[in-house]
């Protein structure tokens, strides 16, 4: 018969006790409601990409998904509390990419997150990039833009959001493929940037699918073109930029992360508890209703996207 002595078998005891509790607790995650932080305001396309989800998950969970809207600093108030958060599985968040890059990879802001700050869960959607005007534009196509741009360098304006931006990458490279100089004009939200196009005070808005899908079903907002590889089954009647003649194809991805170190039972519950969402039909059909892109890339697949569109945005900016 093999002795323990009664302090070493204490110490087993507890650390025994502390183990069951350990597994008890990962068994019942979530045992609290989760908060999801939308980097940007309210009404933006992440927004209502986030609250789609929400309502979904919650069901799947069995605990409220609360909706946290923190704007700022081009996202990265909402990154940075993400980032800076515990990584127990009741804090998410949504990686808009490129635009998440621009806080980091640009040297000159001095910050210290990156892209390992995060633990990517899995990708929600992606929504195509489009440039509209007003219905009374004297654009009728991108064609029209280009060669305004080439009469007149620096005239004509196209909204974008921030530096690094979907938006703003996608001017960056139209310029370079056309020889042609842009104003581009930063707004602060998609709501101020459609205001400003539909006020007449910039000549062409730079947006995402899912942003302008109602003004543009109204007849308030033309689109001139969608920077994807086929038409949009959100807009038919919308040629992409590759039907005319320009080699264009960006869109944002908007997909979940946690804290860096996220708990691993904690992660492989929310990954299922996503999947099981994401992959469901009535999931898909609300997010369509809502002219989204639903697009499922999880685990090494989605941290080789994210990393793969690093490289290339950071090649574009010359950071």
């Amino acid at each position: 018969m093999i002795k323990i002595g009664a302090r070493r078998f204490a110490l087993l005891a507890a650390a025994s006790v502390m183990l069951a509790a350990t597994t008890a607790a990962h068994a019942q995650y979530p045992e609290r409601n989760v908060t999801l932080i939308v980097p940007y305001g309210a009404g933006g396309g992440t927004d209502i990409t986030a609250r789609l989800l929400a309502r979904d998950l919650e069901a799947v969970l069995g605990k409220s998904v609360i909706v946290e809207n923190r704007a700022g600093g081009g996202g990265w108030v909402g990154w940075g509390g993400l980032a800076a958060g515990k990584p127990d599985g009741y804090l998410l968040g949504y990686l808009n990419v490129p635009s998440m890059y621009a806080g980091y990879l640009d040297k000159s802001l001095g910050r210290k997150e990156t892209l390992e700050s995060f633990t990517p869960l899995m990708n929600h959607v992606l929504d195509y990039n489009v440039w509209a005007v007003k219905a009374d534009s004297p654009y009728k196509s991108v064609k029209d833009v280009v060669e305004a741009a080439k009469k007149a360098p620096s005239v004509v304006t196209v909204t974008a959001y921030g530096a690094g931006s979907d938006d703003h990458l996608a001017i960056l490279s139209m310029e370079a493929e056309n020889n042609i100089k842009l104003s581009v004009v930063h707004s602060r939200s998609t709501a101020e940037a459609k205001t400003q196009a539909l006020g007449g005070h910039i000549h062409v808005l730079g947006a995402n699918i899912s942003e302008v899908a109602e003004e543009a079903k109204s007849g308030a907002l033309r689109i001139l073109g969608v920077m994807s590889p086929t038409r949009s089954k959100f807009m038919p009647d919308a040629p992409t930029f590759k039907e005319q003649g320009f080699n264009q194809d960006w869109s944002v991805s908007r997909g979940i992360a946690a804290p860096a170190g996220l708990d691993k039972a904690a992660e492989k519950k929310l990954v299922d508890a996503l999947e099981k969402v994401l992959q469901s039909p009535e999931h898909r059909a609300k997010a369509e209703g809502l002219s989204l892109q639903p697009e499922v890339i999880k685990g090494a697949a989605y941290v080789k996207f994210l990393k793969d569109n690093e490289i290339s945005t950071k090649k574009l900016m010359g950071w």
